[in-house]
């Protein structure tokens, strides 16, 4: 140890965070926006009906794939697979699904683009992105503002525990 060496000094520090918002990844993350949640219709499930079950469609395994899933960005979800059928951990959809026990509500944006995560088996967390064109067209007019729209946010419209949103893919 040096002369003026302080080991109680040296102790606090390594408590202390090291990283700030602008070193760290906090921007890479995707982020989940549940104001457009919908619990009303038949096909679906409210957090509540999630709340006193085990198993892939509890809450408590739904807050950990969050937490998860938020640690990396939703392009990173879209190239992975998993489960025995190698099905995409998170995919996108050309529109809304003409087979689906579920219908488009008219508060969610017409141009949105759906997509899922897979949650396990039959399990699915439904909701939609923001298109990454619009991103890129909104990002030049709201640049004064200082607000925007973010591909990196998945907003959550649906739980299907029963895989009823898009019923032609492989159950």
């Amino acid at each position: 140890m040096g002369k003026f060496a302080n080991p109680r000094k040296d102790r606090f520090l390594k408590t202390r965070p090291r990283s700030s918002v602008e070193t760290s990844d906090i921007a890479a993350r995707c982020k989940f926006n549940l104001s457009f949640f919908d619990a009303s219709q038949e096909a679906g499930q409210d957090f509540a009906d999630w709340n006193n079950v085990e198993g892939l469609h509890s809450l408590a395994t739904l807050m950990e794939k969050i937490k998860e899933y938020t640690k990396e960005p939703l392009s990173y979800w879209r190239n992975n697979r998993s489960g025995s059928g190698g099905l995409k951990i998170l995919s996108y959809y050309d529109s809304f699904p003409k087979d689906s026990d579920f219908i488009h509500p008219a508060h969610v944006p017409h141009d949105a683009i759906w997509a899922r995560f897979r949650l396990g088996n039959k399990v699915r967390l439904i909701g939609f992105v923001v298109p990454e064109v619009l991103v890129s067209e909104d990002a030049a007019k709201r640049k004064a503002e200082q607000i925007g729209l973010d591909a990196n946010t998945f907003y959550v419209v649906f739980l299907d525990k029963d895989h009823r949103f898009y019923k032609s893919e492989s159950r």
